[in-house]
């Protein structure tokens, strides 16, 4: 069987914590920020982790299936 390749745009999008959770940014910070709060500017800024429904498809993209 062949190697899995992994998915290039998910290796630049997604980082694996220690214990193995997945963190991602936040959309919505690129451009037209002038109609967005600074609170909600400020909260885009930090990173999240990958809800868990959706851990499963990002981790087969990422190849750590």
């Amino acid at each position: 069987m062949p190697k899995m390749k992994t998915n290039s745009g998910a290796k630049k999008r997604f980082a694996l914590t220690g214990t193995g959770k997945i963190k991602r940014k936040h959309a919505f910070k690129r451009h037209i920020l002038t109609k967005k709060t600074t609170k909600q500017k400020r909260n885009l800024t930090h990173g999240a982790l990958v809800n868990k429904t959706d851990e499963n498809n990002v981790k087969a993209m990422l190849c750590l299936r």
